[in-house]
């Protein structure tokens, strides 16, 4: 891919981020589930990372290898003619350095966007706002020096298990607000809020965000219409996907043997 077209791809994307009429992304794990998500009519493509892990018989939180995650997103930039962005956990390294060394290296294949979350993978709890908004930086620096538009999607997980740690309550919300208000200021895009469910809540983090919100898919979601009207700009399936199609894979192998 020339660098003009990873660069039309990369300003698409972020025209599709438009709170009350957000982008849907059915998230895949390969070339194959991308092309099948891409000609059910999708804007864009995501990856999953449990799901790219799984279908490669390893668990999440970066097990996989990078230079697996690394060709598996170069193989889906070459099969769909669509914006990609992956799901890159906190990337592949603590140190900001090291992670805008990883991010570079998703640009060179021509992706063109990353979920980055704020928790310690393999650790406990969460980095510190300053720390998480020195490697949202590295990467933006990385980036504007590859002279793509690339599109940070700043993952809080201050509603799933690193903040319940030692917030809860109010103080979800309030630690939630302060970090994308910084991640923000540090050159991020996009926010996102996975485990939030509250229709209350979800309303009141896309009106003070000054980013663009991204809801995930849950059971306990309101449905993508009535996330539209609470004011989010992009809506995740995260691992979902790759689980109906596993369970559709046993229970169709089940009914042959």
């Amino acid at each position: 891919m020339s660098a003009s077209d990873q660069q039309a791809r990369a300003k698409a994307f972020h025209a599709l981020h438009v709170p009350g009429d957000p982008v849907i992304l059915f998230n895949i794990w390969d070339a194959g589930s991308a092309k099948a998500v891409a000609e059910a009519g999708a804007r864009a493509i995501a990856t999953g990372s449990a799901s790219v892990a799984g279908s490669r018989g390893y668990h999440d939180a970066e097990s996989l290898p990078m230079e697996q995650a690394l060709n598996n997103a170069a193989r889906i930039v070459d099969s769909v003619d669509l914006p990609l962005t992956i799901d890159f956990e906190g990337g592949y390294a603590a140190e900001p350095a090291l992670v805008a060394v990883h991010a570079a290296a998703m640009i060179e294949i021509g992706v063109i966007g990353i979920n980055f979350e704020d928790q310690m993978i393999g650790g406990a709890g969460l980095h510190t706002v300053d720390f998480q908004c020195e490697r949202i930086a590295a990467i933006r620096a990385a980036a504007d020096k590859a002279g793509i538009d690339f599109f940070i999607n700043a993952r809080t997980d201050v509603w799933l298990k690193a903040g319940r740690e030692t917030l809860d309550g109010d103080a979800l919300f309030d630690e939630a607000v302060k970090r994308g208000k910084a991640f923000a200021e540090a050159g991020a895009d996009g926010f996102f809020v996975p485990g939030l469910t509250d229709e209350g809540e979800i309303a009141a983090i896309c009106e003070t965000s000054p980013l663009p919100v991204n809801a995930m898919m849950f059971d306990a979601m309101p449905p993508k219409e009535r996330l539209a009207e609470l004011g989010v700009a992009r809506i995740s399936h995260g691992p979902g996907p790759w689980r109906q199609a596993m369970a559709a894979l046993t229970e169709a192998a089940r009914a042959a043997l």
